[in-house]
């Protein structure tokens, strides 16, 4: 009897296998698997919402606040974000898996009724197990679109900053940018200023199109910058990178010209330069144009200055230090646009060799203002009568400097830049012509004007014929309290590279009105105005970046549900 029992038990339990493993298994496997698929499936891109959607730096996958600037995303945080939406879902997705593997053997094994529902744990377990498979296909499939999206956007960023980077360089050729520092102990060359954000005061570096970013830096403050010229970057305050020192506004956006005033002491180089800074104002209002200075003090000294003029007295002396350029901001009609570093030192920084080559400055023009005492020159001064002489003391000081061993002292400094100290344009201006004139040594200059000449008359040929030679044009002016400001405007004109505004005045005559006016200090661009998302909030092409990828996981998502959905439907037609 028992053996019956055992026998009926064994093939009840044979047909429960053969049932399970006929009927039950096919059905129940792929449906777990489906199921189990679209579940690891569903917690993955949970997961990634959760990651991706937020723009606060502190969110799943924190966003660290750079020191400067934030990188391109693309370059890291793209894989921090891959990193940590993979170590979060694999983890959950094992813990959910293996728990309800757990469950269903204490459930469907846990009794008698475990060596007949065999198949059924079986199925669930398998194909809570296998679906493993298509959630390592699909983590594989994101890990791929996490490359293409990082190889376009690259590919995309690379192009960008190629470009700008050349349009910016063909900029700069065209215009002829030079970009100096005026300030004392430095007068160094610039390739890129250090730019402050003006939401935060951080100083960047490197503020050009490359890892940052191409069209826009963006600030640990939030604010984005622009990386080149075209785009606005001179719009912000700029700084020497080599001494720290402030920038005029524009720089990088014009020219900038160095035009040092070079002669001995006393030789009228400050009065000449305020002279000609009120004649290029008076030139720039009568052609609607502005000119403005960078340095409120300088604006201060040249008010003073012309209030001096106008008593009848002259500028103080300058001072022995090294000098900080006067810089003058000039926008004219047209493309006559220039920033004019003026360097008026004291005449006793050209009396010696050491002396000249601490002006550092002299390496980076093109153009030099030769300031010629005329009463300094020892022919001149023997020339001169007893009453000639005690009229000149009385009126001016003169220079005891020879002129021609000021400016060969120079020449001979400059002989030490790549092009042997070749100069574009030289100005020679005779200075104080007004008491000259009233000499008889100087009385022929009043006649017919040939400066030249006259220089050569009195001892400076050779100085003459050596500037023909070391300048590819060389102009002869001679100045006074009481010179046109028109004459002298068209000459700091064209020594500073300025496209004409008139023949001589002629077709925009300067009235009284525009040399009295004194220009003030107001920059000649408007400043880059803070915008950004924050310092809370990721930067925009970060916000981008992620959602062009939680974009791309959706289309796959949608994709695996769909084929899923198919395989089902062809799987269980009903």
């Amino acid at each position: 009897m028992q053996i019956l029992i055992v026998l009926f038990l064994a093939a009840v339990w044979a047909g429960a296998m053969w049932l399970g493993f006929w009927y039950v298994f096919p059905v129940l496997f792929p449906a777990t698997l489906i199921v189990a698929g679209a579940a690891a499936l569903g917690v993955y891109y949970l997961n990634a919402c959760r990651t991706l959607a937020p723009s606060a730096l502190d969110g799943p996958s924190p966003v660290a606040s750079p020191d400067v600037a934030y990188r391109n995303y693309l370059l890291a945080q793209v894989w921090r974000d891959w990193w940590t939406i993979s170590r979060t879902v694999v983890p959950q997705v094992y813990r959910i898996a293996s728990g309800i593997v757990v469950r269903l053997t204490r459930t469907l094994l846990g009794g008698l009724w475990g060596f007949f529902a065999f198949p059924i744990w079986l199925a669930l377990c398998a194909g809570i197990v296998a679906a493993a498979v298509p959630a390592a296909a699909f983590v594989l499939a994101l890990t791929v679109l996490y490359g293409v999206v990082a190889a376009a956007g690259l590919a995309a960023w690379l192009a960008c900053v190629l470009v700008l980077a050349a349009v910016e360089r063909i900029f700069m050729a065209y215009g002829r940018i030079l970009q100096t520092c005026p300030h004392p102990f430095c007068y160094e060359r610039i390739g890129l200023p250090e730019y402050e954000c003006p939401g935060c005061g951080a100083r960047h570096k490197r503020l050009s199109p490359g890892a940052a970013g191409a069209f826009r830096h963006v600030c640990r403050c939030g604010a984005r910058l622009p990386t080149t010229v075209p785009l606005g970057r001179f719009r912000l305050a700029a700084y020497c990178p080599h001494c720290g020192g402030r920038l005029p506004e524009r720089i990088g956006r014009v020219r900038v010209e160095p035009l040092p005033f070079v002669g001995g002491p006393a030789a009228g180089k400050t009065t000449f330069m305020f002279l000609g800074i009120r004649a290029l104002h008076a030139r720039a209002r009568s052609v609607q144009g502005r000119l403005a200075f960078v340095e409120q003090r300088h604006a201060q000294a040249y008010a003073g200055a012309i209030r001096e003029f106008r008593r009848g007295g002259r500028p103080a002396k300058t001072g022995p230090e090294l000098p900080l350029a006067t810089m003058v901001d000039v926008d004219l009609p047209g493309r006559a646009r220039r920033i004019l570093y003026l360097f008026d030192p004291a005449g006793e920084h050209y009396t010696g060799a050491t002396e000249v080559e601490s002006l550092r400055y002299l390496d980076h023009g093109e153009a030099l203002l030769f300031v010629v005492d005329p009463f300094a020159l020892p022919q001149v001064r023997r020339a001169l009568t007893r009453d000639e002489r005690d009229l000149v003391d009385h009126a001016a000081a003169s220079s005891e400097e020879d002129p021609a061993d000021t400016l060969q002292r120079v020449l001979n400094d400059l002989r030490s830049r790549p092009d042997q100290g070749r100069q574009k344009r030289v100005a020679v201006i005779v200075t104080k012509a007004d008491l000259l004139v009233r000499t008889e040594i100087g009385r022929c200059l009043g006649h017919d004007g040939d400066v030249r000449a006259w220089l050569g008359g009195v001892g400076l040929g050779n100085t003459v014929r050596t500037l023909d030679q070391v300048a590819g044009q060389v102009r002869y002016f001679a100045s006074g309290l009481a010179t046109e400001p028109a004459d002298v405007a068209d000459l700091l004109g064209w020594a500073s590279g300025l496209a004409p505004a008139g023949p001589s005045g002629g077709d925009h005559p300067l009235t009284a009105g525009d040399a009295q006016e004194v220009p003030g200090t107001a920059p000649l661009r408007a400043p880059w105005p803070v915008r950004g998302r924050g310092s809370a909030r990721v930067p925009a092409g970060y916000q981008a970046g992620r959602w062009a990828v939680l974009c791309g996981l959706s289309v796959l998502t949608v994709a695996a549900v769909t084929g899923a959905v198919v395989a089902a439907a062809e799987r269980f037609p009903f």
